[in-house]
């Protein structure tokens, strides 16, 4: 645990030294020991948590809805050669294409409301999980294959009790890396537009001129950021303790 923590009490010791030594202007970024004030008093007075829900709730809900539609998705082009064959071009195509740009465009169709920034969240966090549900559905040992078909699994409970479960870690892999990409697509679709959101509150306060406000709202992004990170890699821990045996 402590030498986990120990890279973090490094660059905030680095942060409070560079800030109160006068190398950097407090404009570009405030003493950490004042930000963290500004942040309890954030909380205290109540003015972050309105912006905090919306800002979960739209996470959540394009994250989620990306891991259930790209994990089906992936296993289901690794099933289906003629679903691989007619998602292959769309995944091609909208691949390259950062997912920041579609934000314009979602707006447009759904409104400066939750639905827009959960529309984002979900397309760039769609993308690495179908790639990874694919590949390791597909990278299964087929001496694996082989072996339970001779001894009468069926071709449902195959892909059940075998290639979803061996494929479980790319899966997971895959997750892990759309789960980071929905924290920045979230504080970037509510920067450009929202009226709500963290996002959109670290952007106001930036323009404002209340720097320490502004770097206490991009400090909880980050916290918020790590933590899921750290239950995430628990739950995957867990999940895959036979992978490991």
């Amino acid at each position: 645990m402590v030498s986990r923590m120990l890279p973090l009490l490094i660059l905030a010791a680095l942060w409070e030294g560079l800030t109160r030594g006068g190398l950097l202007r407090p404009e570009a970024l405030p003493p950490l020991d004042r930000v963290v004030l500004r942040w309890l008093a954030f909380v205290v007075q109540g003015d972050l948590w309105p912006h905090l829900g919306a800002s979960l709730w739209r996470q959540a809900a394009g994250f989620l809805l990306s891991v259930v539609v790209g994990t089906g998705l992936g296993i289901g082009m690794a099933r289906f050669p003629s679903l691989q064959s007619f998602c292959e071009p769309l995944l091609a195509l909208t691949y390259p294409i950062p997912k920041q740009a579609l934000i314009p465009v979602f707006m447009i169709w759904l409104g400066i409301g939750h639905a827009s920034k959960i529309a984002v969240i979900f397309m760039g966090c769609l993308i690495p999980i179908v790639i990874s549900a694919f590949h390791g559905a597909r990278g299964v040992d087929p001496y694996l294959i082989w072996s339970a078909t001779n001894l009468g699994t069926s071709r449902r409970r195959l892909w059940w009790r075998l290639i979803v479960p061996a494929a479980l870690p790319d899966i997971l892999s895959g997750i892990r890396i759309a789960l980071s990409l929905s924290f920045i697509l979230l504080v970037t679709s509510e920067i450009l537009a929202a009226r709500a959101g963290l996002g959109y509150l670290s952007f106001f306060l930036g323009e404002s001129g209340a720097y320490e406000e502004m770097f206490a709202v991009v400090l909880t992004v980050i916290l918020l950021g790590y933590a899921a990170d750290r239950a995430y890699h628990r739950l995957m821990h867990r999940l895959l303790v036979w992978h490991r045996m």
